[in-house]
């Protein structure tokens, strides 16, 4: 998350459709000038090779942005065959290539169940992940490789959507914490002949979907008030959660950070809100309190 001390108090989520070359950063930065918002931030960056779906937090909206990160998401991803990488994507060094078999579509479809479902993945050198505090792509550049532990992941998808002499373009479904590049080298490797990403797409994230999503080339076009109306509510990413009413009274009581009485609710998180204002989110314990647990505040 990035902070200014000046510009606008703003508060909402928008949809980038984040344009190739560009990291994650600098397309919020963008993005973040455009509305002259003064707290910003993503929700998982894409790197500069991908392109799509980029959930962009405003204000307040930046406390819901950690729940977010959680989210499944699908991509579209393009893999070059026969070719290895030092980073597992087109924009790295080549380091080794290989013949690429006469593969059949029954041949391919074997080789891609095996992917699917709970899998364990080792993540890639360059990753953000850290080791003692340090950033493995940051090792990486140094010509340093470690060990990494594989982690459990869910592939729930993956369909073969088209392919060629030496290229595969898949559907990816996925849950949070896999990584497409890793996953491109390991169906390469499957495949006796190595694969590294050539293009990659993220077309959904969560509740969101690509066709919502705005371009930088649209966005520039717009008004302050055009901008505005492209902004989602806050609390829009929190709709699975149950919502809960609350009086004068008792949101006065919420306010000041203090538990309230709540009847017929089933323990659990849950939305607050004090008629059509969405006061932040709470727990209902056992014994029927309702504790606040992040308040959020879009008047200022």
């Amino acid at each position: 998350m990035s902070k200014r001390k000046s510009g606008r108090n703003i508060h909402g989520i928008l949809l980038l459709d984040k344009r190739l070359g560009v990291s994650s950063n600098k397309a919020l930065q963008e993005v973040r000038r455009l509305f002259d918002a003064n707290k910003a931030g993503h929700t998982g960056s894409l790197d500069p090779l991908a392109t799509g779906l980029l959930p962009l937090c405003f204000g307040e909206a930046t406390k819901v942005s950690a729940l977010m990160l959680d989210d499944d998401k699908r991509y579209q991803v393009l893999i070059q065959l026969g070719v290895k990488t030092d980073t597992g994507d087109a924009e790295g060094i080549i380091i080794s290539t290989q013949p690429v078999p006469e593969l059949s579509e029954q041949q391919l479809l074997t080789c891609l169940q095996q992917f699917t479902g709970p899998i364990a993945q080792v993540p890639p050198m360059y990753s953000a992940l850290k080791l003692n505090g340090k950033k493995l792509y940051e090792l990486a550049r140094e010509g340093i490789t470690v060990e990494r532990k594989a982690r459990q992941i869910h592939i729930f998808e993956l369909k073969l959507l088209e392919f060629g002499v030496d290229w595969l373009r898949l559907d990816v479904f996925c849950s949070k914490g896999t990584y497409i590049r890793s996953l491109a080298e390991d169906i390469g490797y499957a495949l006796g002949c190595g694969g590294t990403v050539k293009e990659l797409r993220r077309i959904s994230s969560g509740q969101f979907d690509i066709k919502d999503a705005w371009r930088i080339e649209q966005l520039v076009e717009m008004d302050s008030l055009a901008l505005n109306e492209c902004l989602l509510d806050v609390d829009k990413p929190l709709e699975f959660m149950p919502a809960v009413y609350v009086t004068d009274y008792q949101a006065d009581c919420i306010g000041y950070g203090q538990s309230i009485i709540i009847k017929e609710h089933s323990p659990g998180s849950v939305r607050i809100y004090h008629d059509t204002t969405f006061l932040g989110l709470g727990e209902i314990l056992m014994d029927g309190k309702l504790a606040p647990k992040k308040l959020f505040n879009m008047n200022n």
